[in-house]
């Protein structure tokens, strides 16, 4: 079977495989955020970063290639990895005891992952309103880590186009497709797939808040084992 060399492990490939894809399948765990199995990969987060052939680059979007050599968890790229998501922590507002989406969220499992106990930079603070205004959506920008998911998710598998990014650097921020640029405006239905597949609480369907119990959520189990 056509294999790659994954932190000194075999890893079969199939046709069309990326890196991650092919890992994932084989069971290795690929730090990612702005990556989902249903949508096109974006590479925007870098998180999932290898050296492979010894160049860096995003796992998620790299075709992966028999007899390949590739290098996920050394100390340099758990380093970077650490820095990222301390800065991406940073530039929104996490408070992660009182979301609602703590024990599903990703950002918090691979800040947890890569042992993340400080902020290491000055938060910056910023003051972003929440959107309320859809009936069966909630949405709190503060939280935004702008993956893109959302805006691939409304654009390939619903078909409306409801997100979009603009603005460059600190001032990027989500934008909605609606004359007011409210949530409530767009065309956004709570059975989108892009109502759900926010990796972080920055969209989130109302009215089902806490469903899960602590010790029942997708990464408690995960968490626990360190």
């Amino acid at each position: 079977m056509t294999t790659f060399d994954f932190d000194g492990q075999p890893v079969p490939l199939q046709p069309g495989d990326t890196i991650l894809q092919a890992a994932q399948r084989a069971g290795h765990e690929v730090p990612h955020l702005c990556w989902h199995e249903g949508v096109s990969a974006s590479a925007s987060c870098r998180l999932c970063t290898v050296v492979a052939d010894g160049r860096p680059v995003p796992a998620c979007a790299t075709p992966a290639v028999a007899g390949q050599r590739v290098e996920c968890h050394t100390e340099a790229l758990k380093t970077r990895r650490l820095h990222l998501l301390q800065m991406l922590f940073v530039e929104g507002n996490h408070f992660c005891p009182g979301c609602e989406k703590s024990g599903n969220c990703q950002l918090q499992h691979q800040a947890e992952r890569a042992g993340m106990t400080d902020l290491h930079y000055e938060p910056l603070h910023p003051e972003r309103p929440v959107d309320a205004s859809h009936p069966e959506v909630w949405f709190e920008p503060n939280r935004c880590i702008l993956c893109q998911l959302c805006v691939r998710a409304s654009d390939e598998l619903d078909g409306k186009r409801v997100f979009a990014i603009g603005g460059h650097g600190i001032g990027a921020k989500l934008l909605i497709d609606s004359e007011s640029g409210r949530l409530g405006d767009s065309q956004l239905s709570v059975e989108d797939r892009a109502a759900h597949i926010c990796p972080v609480g920055a969209l989130l369907p109302k009215r089902v808040g806490f469903a899960q119990p602590y010790g029942q959520r997708t990464f408690d189990d995960a968490e626990t084992r360190g």
